[in-house]
């Protein structure tokens, strides 16, 4: 069995950074699904005075190609000997610049690097886990805020569909995306348009399609991202069924966002939203898909975000611990569920 260590990237929020390596050991343990062979011994260890994810197994060319979008992964090595590291190249999913995940900055943005574990997580608990690096996927945020998980979706090469009741939000980031395309110069539209239900206007559509190159763009390889403006427990009629093959979501953690109760109230308790909206996103799933939910452990229990989820007939997937804090009102956890 060969040894291996991977160096894991810094974080520029200190809180996420102390924690990386238990949240990397919990991820890692997360890809076995695709994995050719198991990994053990998985632990971290320090050389030469900094901090490594190590473990032993026997990795194939694709099983690097996974382990590169590991949300954490800097540099991984085999290890020689008791002090020698040899590199192995990494080949993560990137089929844009990074500055459209580390533009974007704002009041209640979820860290980038934590996004990306929480997508990762719940597309390898998936039906879709084998396809992860061929791209042809679609993810929705039913709570997409200015789209920090749309933008990694776009980033592996998937299809994005998001919902956001703050019309702000929705045009901050039809304004961000549009800015950011034309610094590029990639090929692109992007429209704001009415949505009508019952003959009667109820909501607002941003329509975006891109391509990575000319090239893509001439061969018809474009990605399609939709956002709308409405409330994530209102759908009906609003997207057609069976549209996606994993959910992420960032619950509201008591402190911002919400959605309107029967009171016509905006509520703030992650758990009545998830009550709510549960119905309104399964039917927007395929078959095989998987929900990645993260949220405020110290207002909502996990145990009762569980019972929800079993209640509407989703199996639990297990992890290793996710738990983390985020600031001094704040614990987050992780939780993943599938079809």
């Amino acid at each position: 069995m060969s040894r291996y260590a991977l160096l894991l990237a810094p974080s520029a929020n200190r809180v996420y950074a102390d924690q990386a390596p238990q949240l990397a050991t919990a991820e890692l343990a997360g890809f076995a699904p695709v994995l050719s062979a198991g990994l053990d011994d998985i632990e971290v260890v320090t050389l030469g005075g900094v901090e490594y994810l190590a473990f032993t197994g026997e990795l194939t060319a694709r099983d690097i190609a996974y382990l590169s979008n590991m949300s954490s992964a800097y540099a991984l090595f085999e290890r020689t000997g008791e002090e020698l590291l040899r590199p192995l190249t990494l080949t993560p999913l990137a089929r844009y610049d990074s500055d459209l995940i580390t533009i974007p900055k704002y009041a209640g943005k979820t860290n980038e690097q934590f996004t990306k574990l929480v997508l990762n997580l719940t597309l390898l608990a998936s039906g879709s886990a084998g396809r992860m690096l061929d791209g042809g996927l679609t993810v929705l945020d039913p709570l997409c805020g200015r789209g920090t998980t749309l933008n990694q979706a776009l980033m592996y090469g998937y299809d994005g569909i998001g919902i956001e009741m703050d019309g702000k939000d929705v045009e901050a980031y039809k304004l961000f995306l549009q800015t950011w395309l034309k610094r590029k110069r990639l090929k692109h539209t992007a429209d704001l348009v009415p949505v009508r239900r019952q003959g009667r206007r109820a909501a607002r559509r941003l329509e975006v399609t891109l391509a990575a190159s000319k090239d893509d763009h001439k061969a018809g390889a474009v990605q399609k991202l939709v956002v709308l403006q409405a409330d994530t427990t209102q759908l009906e009629g609003l997207l057609r069924g069976g549209v996606a093959d994993v959910l992420v979501a960032d619950l509201p953690y008591g402190v911002a966002h919400g959605s309107y109760d029967d009171e016509g109230g905006l509520s703030r308790r992650p758990l009545d939203l998830l009550e709510r909206a549960v119905p309104q996103w399964l039917p927007l799933l395929r078959p095989g898909a998987a929900i990645g939910l993260s949220w405020n452990t110290k207002v909502a229990k996990r145990e009762l975000a569980e019972d929800i989820l079993l209640a509407h007939g989703l199996e639990l997937v297990p992890q290793r611990p996710l738990a983390h804090r985020v600031d001094q009102g704040i614990e987050r956890d992780v939780l993943i569920a599938r079809l």
